[in-house]
């Protein structure tokens, strides 16, 4: 089983490369974005939580994430592995995914990281709030306090997996098949 990490700012194009990366190498997509706002769109405890931290730009407590990731990776058939779009999004989560996978005798295969400069971030993000029409994205003071969580928090991760050994970073600038084919090159290797 392949365990990819997809990797990058808000606005990299994680989303928009994650589809052809399942479909090429058969892989199940976990977004904590999308496990999320369906518990928000379901008005469950989980969401309404949710709903209020994601609204402030902050993120979701630990253990409420790896609990839909592993139950995920238990109840999921008929994959070559999973594709994880926003987790783990700080070293704590990482180290918690390793344990996770090791119960299984598993580890993480590799970190895809989409990078692009924090001015394309604002842009593409204003971009998205426009047109999916997703209000958390459409405040100029939300989208700041993201990418500043995203320094902070977030960016550890790259020492951590590039340590492992397990660390792909690609160009996130130019068009979509141009990144799509730095990805796909990458994942080949592995």
């Amino acid at each position: 089983m392949k365990y990819f990490i997809l990797f990058g700012p808000p606005g990299a194009g994680k989303g928009t490369q994650a589809g052809a990366m399942v479909e090429r190498y058969n892989l199940c997509h976990l977004s904590t974005g999308e496990l999320l706002r369906a518990e928000i769109s379901s008005k469950t405890p989980l969401g309404l939580q949710a709903k209020s931290l994601i609204e402030a730009g902050n993120l979701v407590p630990d253990s409420v994430v790896e609990g839909m990731i592993e139950s995920k990776f238990h109840e999921t058939k008929g994959v070559d592995g999973f594709l994880l779009d926003g987790f783990p999004r700080t070293i704590t989560q990482a180290q918690s995914l390793d344990e996770m996978l090791s119960k299984v005798s598993e580890s993480v295969t590799g970190c895809i990281s989409i990078m692009i400069p924090d001015s394309l971030i604002h842009e593409r993000i204003a971009h998205r709030a426009h047109i999916e029409g997703r209000a958390d994205d459409a405040r100029a003071e939300v989208v700041q306090n993201r990418i500043v969580t995203y320094h902070a928090k977030t960016e550890p991760l790259i020492d951590f997996y590039r340590k492992a050994g397990k660390y792909y970073e690609i160009d996130g600038t130019g068009t979509i098949d141009e990144v799509r084919e730095r990805i796909f090159t990458a994942m080949d290797k592995l």
